[in-house]
């Protein structure tokens, strides 16, 4: 099991020919910025400095654009670079992610939501 997270322009209406049918149909598309994935095995860990909810269930704290994501990102990657001995600790037994896969995560994933700050931002858990 994992997380997905994604950042996200508008949605918007566009034309496409399916090709089953060859008809002219429209859907709903968006271009996409960013994307990435980490095991939920790592979900304590990010609840310890305080960014669970923001990654695994941004939707339920009233994210919606990537900017609001960009204090509280930077505060828990403040505090997991800052006391990695007691961040290890939580290091899944089953070996499936680590604390410096948690780094490098929140790291790029933050440097994605400054380069995007008015994306969408959406997860798939």
């Amino acid at each position: 099991m994992s997380l997905d997270v994604y950042l996200s322009g508008e949605p918007k209406e566009i034309n496409c020919v399916c090709s089953a049918c060859n008809h002219l149909h429209t859907r709903m598309d968006s271009e996409g910025f960013y994307s990435r994935n980490i095991t939920h095995n790592l979900t304590e860990m990010a609840d310890e400095a305080g960014i669970y909810k923001h990654l695994w269930r941004p939707d339920e704290i009233g994210i919606k654009k990537a900017a609001q994501l960009i204090e509280p990102l930077a505060k828990g990657l403040a505090d997991l670079k800052a006391r990695p001995e007691h961040f290890a600790k939580f290091n899944p037994h089953n070996g499936w992610g680590d604390y410096a896969g948690l780094v490098d995560f929140v790291t790029e994933y933050l440097a994605a939501c400054r380069e995007y700050p008015q994306a969408n931002v959406s997860v798939s858990r």
